[in-house]
Formats: structure tokens, C-alpha cells, sequence
């Protein structure tokens, strides 16, 4: 299912912590990217559907500067990324190998994709920095991905940061990490993640005025009635 335009607008405006927390109330508990920092401070939230791609440790005789030219390869799969997409890329949490440096970063920019997110980490940082392309992981190495890891393929189910991604699948990243929604609970987050924000933007300001936390956060009866009266 594409991701509209009013989907991507709506959830610009929603916490990855108000989103896990509505699904935490449906009851999926791992939807958090473990390791997907945001590599530039103050980084804008950004969404799209998840371009997925799978790396497995490193094979003396498949892991080689040579593989980099071959049609299964992080280059190949970068011309398949669609305009829009968030590239997710399953690096096993290893740390001490650069999955992607600035060369392919700015390949990525060209083509029009929103962002990368990973558990690993990238290479050539500044350079990377410099290509504009919004990324989250889990920091940055000097060797090559190679060094550390085997590449394998893109569009299938991943396992990043401890976290199931089938393709098409929705990320949203911000200051708070990267977060998944399935396709099947799109339409709930949309919904209850806009009044979730309401909420707690009602009971933040309730808060200020000097308003005491047991009966507020959660709310009792009489403080949700007060909140449903400020609505109308």
C-alpha cells in the first residue's frame, strides 16, 4: 500500500515515542530500531516505507573489495531504491565496519531517498555529513563493510536492530531513534497518534499552570471530563 502524502504529513507531527506507545496499547512492544541514533543533532523527522537490505557476517571468499561490482551489491541495490523510501539496512549491530560512505551516500541523495537507518554504522562521516542525506545509526568506523560483513540482498524481510521490517513497512525517525509501524496498524497510528499528541500536549500544559500528576497522567474521571470539555 503507498504511503500518501497526507499519511507522511500526519505522522511528520507524531512522536516515535507517542507512536510506541499507541502501539504498546495494541500490543507490540518491539517497534524501536535499537542502535538508530541520529548521526546529525537535530535531524527533522522524517517517514517513509522501509527499502530493506541484509547483510550476514563477513565470508573470506564473498566479502572482497572485488563483490562491490558484482550485481548483488550495496550498488545495486541503491539504483532500486524508489524516490521517497527510508533505506533500512540490517547490519547485524556490527560497529567496527562502515556499511555505506559518502560516495553511495550522495548516490542515495541523487535518487531522491528520504534517509538511511541502521544498526551499524557508516564510513568517510564528514563526507557522508556532507551529502545532506539524513542518517541514523549507531555511529561510524573507518573500515570498509567488507572488512566486517557480507552483503546478501534488498526487498526482503530483516532483522534491524532487533526489530522484524518487511519492505513497505513505515519508519519514522527523529531525536528519539527510528520506529516501525506495520502496514496493518498505519491507520490506527494515524488516528489515535494525532489525539495521543493532544493529550499530552493538554496535560503538559496542565502541568505548567501547577496541576498535580496523580489523577492527571493518567487521568481519573473528572480530569478526563475536563479534557473532553476542552475539545468542544
Amino acid at each position: 500500500m503507498p504511503l500518501s502524502p497526507e499519511a507522511v504529513k500526519t505522522l511528520s507531527h507524531i512522536t516515535t515515542a507517542t507512536i510506541t506507545t499507541v502501539l504498546l496499547k495494541k500490543g507490540l512492544r518491539n517497534v524501536w530500531l535499537r542502535g538508530t541514533k541520529p548521526l546529525r543533532p537535530g535531524q527533522k523527522r522524517l517517514v517513509g516505507p522501509a527499502f530493506t537490505l541484509r547483510f550476514v557476517p563477513a565470508r573470506e571468499d564473498l566479502a572482497t573489495p572485488e563483490s562491490w561490482s558484482k550485481p548483488i551489491s550495496t550498488r545495486g541495490a541503491i539504483e532500486a531504491m524508489p524516490e521517497g523510501c527510508i533505506a533500512v539496512v540490517d547490519a547485524m549491530g556490527v560497529t567496527d565496519a562502515g556499511i555505506f560512505g559518502d560516495i553511495l551516500c550522495a548516490r542515495m541523495v541523487k535518487r531522491g531517498v528520504s534517509a538511511l537507518v541502521t544498526d551499524g554504522v557508516v564510513r568517510d562521516v564528514e563526507g557522508v555529513l556532507d551529502t545532506g542525506l539524513p542518517v541514523w545509526c549507531d555511529g561510524y568506523a573507518a573500515p570498509p563493510s567488507v572488512a566486517g560483513l557480507t552483503f546478501v540482498g534488498w526487498g526482503e524481510p530483516i532483522g534491524c536492530g532487533g526489530v522484524a521490517v518487511f519492505p513497505d513497512d513505515v519508519i519514522v525517525a527523529d531525536q528519539d531513534g527510528a520506529v516501525l509501524i506495520p502496514q496493518a496498524f498505519l491507520e490506527h497510528v494515524l488516528t489515535e497518534g494525532v489525539e495521543q499528541e493532544r493529550m499530552e500536549a493538554w496535560i503538559v500544559n496542565e502541568v505548567s499552570n501547577g496541576a498535580v500528576l496523580p489523577g492527571l497522567y493518567p487521568m481519573n474521571a473528572e480530569t478526563n471530563a475536563r479534557y473532553a470539555a476542552s475539545k468542544k
